[in-house]
């Protein structure tokens, strides 16, 4: 049989239903992917292979036994190591949890067991979720499979590269601030982030807890859609969950025009600071949307423009707190625990120790500005501008289905060139950011690969809340007249590892 990880997951998912291939032989593959090309992507921070092929051989019992399988049962899957996983180490990226098992799963986690899919292990992400290349990894940065000396995005790129790099049909990411959209961009894959609540939060480690999002990373968008409609829906156990019916995510990946759509191209979203070559890839995006039926209109929404700004205190403000927990009293790392020291003395020893540069920054900017005297200045300030950029977006919705701009302003740059300029850095997220203030919808789509360098460039997508089909439906359509006109899905011009 043909080399089992260049499958989508649909189609491995249907050969194991249909008894050509077994979950096993699946997992199996995937497993000697990662052991052939890892040591030079560094996807991975931990592997489940126990658990994995314990997993792939329930899948193949119920199926000789005569029971119905889900539509992704015994498909390999990398998970983010930001959520829990029971008895499996779970670091966030960070030292400061080395070691650390949790004693339960994350609702997504279950869920996913619930569907049959199989755990490979936990991929690598900037320490807790902060940073746009996964170089502020503890452990390490991970590399794009399309030219290994430049980033695979950030915070998701251990997810990223996984996909890129066939070490798994799909992914689970989490969004902050564009943490699974940016990846998916500059590895040529598709990563979504589902509205604010539609996918449940419970043992997902918090960075920012109005902000933080998982949702489904894949090669394709119908692989995306089925992920989806495994891990969405209500869950008591998360009280920012919604508790609506999961849009109908997998019809609208089957679409093949874009007729009767309105989609609105984002003004401020362009022009000074965007790679020629990113702007050229979406220009032709834009031109292919109105070819496939849709109507195409420009849409201002002038406060996207501090959307950065504001993010940048919200987001730190609420790491201030969350990461308050991280303490060496109750788990993970502890040092100066030798009778000598206090126990304040140990908990700043042990922060000193276990939070990398980028994390002490966050916290120290959040901490500093919900401080008193500087509330209303600084943080108050920034809430307000997310009000306004939740209107901006309702303005827009009340004109367009869906708007559109490109996923991130550049195409991957070179590891270590960005390390020395935050602010370099935080611009990566330019575009993705409003999405997750507002906690509407949002995916990146690939778009080709730019004129400049070679390398992806992502389209994307923006929805109102709970409209995520209609992420689904433009992706589908994007990704279909573009692959009749490549002859192949983008990722077959990868080079080969």
């Amino acid at each position: 049989m043909t080399d089992l990880t260049r499958f989508t997951a649909a189609r491995l998912a249907e050969l194991i239903r249909s008894g050509e291939t077994s979950a096993v032989e699946v997992a199996q593959a995937h497993l000697d992917r990662i052991a052939k090309v890892d040591d030079r992507i560094h996807a991975f921070l931990h592997l489940d292979v126990d658990g994995a092929m314990a997993t792939a051989r329930r899948v193949d019992e119920k199926s000789a036994a005569g029971e119905t399988l889900g539509p992704l049962a015994g498909v390999p899957l990398a998970l983010k190591d930001v959520l829990a996983m029971k008895d499996v180490p779970t670091t966030c990226g960070s030292r400061i949890l080395e070691g650390w098992r949790p004693p339960y799963d994350a609702t997504v986690v279950r869920r996913l067991r619930d569907a049959g899919l199989v755990i490979l292990g936990k991929t690598n992400m900037d320490e807790f979720a902060m940073g746009s290349s996964t170089e502020n990894s503890a452990f390490g940065p991970t590399r794009n499979p399309w030219d290994t000396d430049r980033i695979p995005g950030g915070s998701g790129g251990g997810s990223s590269a996984s996909l890129a790099s066939f070490q798994a049909p799909l992914a689970i990411g989490t969004d902050t601030g564009g943490s699974i959209r940016q990846p998916g961009s500059v590895t040529g894959t598709v990563g979504v982030k589902p509205t604010y609540g539609g996918v449940s939060r419970y043992g997902l480690v918090a960075f920012s807890s109005s902000l933080d999002q998982a949702g489904p990373c894949a090669r394709n968008v119908l692989d995306a859609a089925l992920l989806h409609s495994v891990i969405a829906g209500y869950d008591p156990l998360d009280s920012t969950s919604i508790d609506m019916p999961v849009p109908p995510v997998v019809v609208a990946a089957q679409a093949t025009d874009l007729r009767g759509m309105r989609v609105g191209v984002v003004k401020e979203l362009g022009g000074e600071g965007f790679q020629p070559g990113v702007e050229q890839r979406f220009r032709e995006a834009v031109d292919l949307l109105s070819e496939l039926g849709a109507e195409v209109v420009e849409v201002s929404c002038p406060h996207f423009t501090y959307g950065l700004a504001a993010y940048y205190l919200i987001a730190p403000s609420e790491a201030s707190s969350n990461l308050a927990r991280f303490d060496g009293m109750r788990y993970g790392l502890r040092t100066g625990d030798d009778g000598r020291h206090s126990a304040e003395d140990v908990m700043t020893l042990t922060r000193e120790a276990g939070f990398g540069a980028e994390v002490k920054r966050r916290i120290m900017i959040g901490t500093y500005a919900l401080s008193s005297g500087y509330y209303d200045a600084y943080y108050g300030q920034a809430q307000k501008v997310r009000t306004l950029i939740s209107r901006d977006f309702d303005r827009a919705f009340e004109q367009v289905d869906v708007l559109v701009s490109p996923t991130t302003p550049t195409t991957a740059f070179r590891i270590g060139e960005r390390v020395d300029d935050p602010l370099a850095m935080y611009k990566a997220d330019l575009c993705t950011i409003p999405s997750n203030l507002a906690g509407n919808a949002s995916a990146s789509f690939p778009a080709g690969l730019s004129p400049d360098d070679g390398l992806p460039v992502g389209l994307h997508v923006m929805a109102p809340v709970m409209a995520d089909d209609r992420l689904y439906r433009v992706g589908a359509a994007v990704e279909a007249a573009l692959e009749q006109r490549w002859g192949h899905p983008l990722l077959e011009e990868a080079p080969e590892l």
